[in-house]
């Protein structure tokens, strides 16, 4: 009877952190690498080159693998995603000449880290307290 082989350590927090980011930057494509351009407004202002609608739907998206892997306490693997958006940002956003990407790059870094910290967090402490209390949490 053959034994069930397990993947080292080091291995598998490699590929839970992995896969998070390469989602991310897949998401990333989807919902903000195709628009490019900005809008001009009939003042002259500009806005873009994303819509509000674009920036929730990613958010929206990614919410799926920060929830995977906090509710099976791959607590490394939530910071693919932070990873993967910055790889991202890094990449749309180098061509820029003014060199004020990196600050951008820095922004999104940051403020992904921050949140997908929090919300993992939350679910971690929420599939907790549903353990202790001996209720089934959805998705278990």
């Amino acid at each position: 009877m053959a034994m069930r082989q397990r993947l080292p350590k080091p291995v598998l927090h490699l590929l839970v952190t992995f896969v998070p980011a390469v989602l991310a930057m897949a998401a990333w494509a989807a919902w903000l690498g195709w628009d490019q351009h900005r809008d001009v407004q009939p003042d002259g202002s500009t806005t873009g080159p994303y819509e509000a609608w674009q920036v929730i739907g990613l958010v929206l998206t990614l919410l799926a693998p920060v929830y995977w892997a906090a509710s099976r306490h791959h607590f490394v693997a939530v910071l693919g995603v932070p990873l993967g958006l910055t790889v991202a940002a890094y990449y749309d956003w180098s061509d820029d000449a003014s060199g004020l990407f990196m600050v951008g790059v820095v922004m999104v870094m940051m403020g992904s880290l921050a949140v997908t910290i929090a919300f993992a967090a939350v679910v971690a402490s929420v599939k907790r307290r549903g353990r202790q209390s001996g209720a089934t949490p959805m998705g278990a």
